[in-house]
C-alpha cells in the first residue's frame, strides 16, 4: 500500500479537525483544566470523535443513499457551508466557540468537544466521500492519524497557550487558521458541485 495518499489524507483531516482551535478552547477554558482533566477531556473526546467518523466511514455512504436518499455531492456542499460559517465566525470575531456557560468536563468532552468540533460535519463529509472514493481501509488509516495528531496537541494544549499568549500570537493565528478552514470549505462546495454538475452532464 502506498502511504503517500494517507498521508495526504490525513492532513486534510487535520485541517478539518482543526487543532488549533481545541488548543485556544481548553488553555482559555474558565476554570483553567488540570493537568489530568486535560487527559480525561482530550480522551473521551478523541474516542467518541473515532467512534462517530469510524461509523459513518464504514455505513455513511449506505445509510446516505439508502436510508436519506441524498447524494454524497449534496454533503460536500452542505458541510462545506457549515464549516464556512465555522471559519468566518473565527476571521470575525477571533474564537471557533462561544462558551454558554460552564457544564461538567465529561459533558463538555462529548459535547461540543467531540462532536462537532472534532467529528464535525466538514470531517464527516470527507470522511464518508473518501471512503466511497479511496476505500475504507485508507480512509480510517488516514482518520487515525490525523485523530492521533490532534490528540497529541490537545494535551499540550496549556503550555502552547501560555506561549502563544506571550507572543501575542493567539488572536492573529486563529484569524489565519479560520481563513484556511474557510478556504477548505470553499474546495468541499466547489468539489460537491463538480460532482453534482457531472451527475446532470451524464444524464
Amino acid at each position: 500500500m502506498d502511504p503517500k495518499p494517507i498521508v495526504e489524507s490525513s492532513l486534510y483531516f487535520l485541517a478539518l479537525i482543526n487543532p488549533t482551535s481545541k488548543i485556544f478552547l481548553l488553555s482559555s477554558f474558565k476554570p483553567a483544566f488540570s493537568a489530568a482533566q486535560i487527559r480525561r477531556v482530550s480522551v473521551q473526546a478523541t474516542l467518541v470523535a473515532f467512534a462517530i467518523l469510524a461509523v459513518l466511514t464504514g455505513v455513511g455512504n449506505f445509510l446516505l443513499k439508502s436510508v436519506f436518499h441524498i447524494n454524497l455531492y449534496s454533503l460536500k456542499i452542505a458541510g462545506g457551508i457549515v464549516l464556512f460559517i465555522v471559519g468566518l465566525h473565527a476571521v470575525r470575531k477571533g474564537s471557533f466557540y462561544e462558551k454558554e456557560g460552564e457544564g461538567p468536563a465529561a459533558d463538555f468532552s462529548i459535547v461540543p468537544l467531540g462532536a462537532p468540533l472534532i467529528a464535525g460535519p466538514g470531517t464527516i463529509a470527507a470522511a464518508i466521500s473518501f471512503s466511497s472514493e479511496q476505500g475504507v481501509g485508507p480512509t480510517m488509516a488516514a482518520l487515525s492519524l490525523a485523530l492521533l495528531a490532534n490528540f497529541s496537541l490537545m494535551l499540550a494544549s496549556q503550555g502552547i497557550g501560555r506561549v502563544l499568549e506571550r507572543l501575542h500570537a493567539t488572536g492573529p493565528l486563529i484569524r489565519i487558521t479560520g481563513l484556511i478552514v474557510a478556504a477548505v470549505s470553499i474546495q468541499m462546495i466547489l468539489g460537491g458541485a463538480g460532482d453534482w454538475l457531472a451527475s446532470v452532464l451524464r444524464r
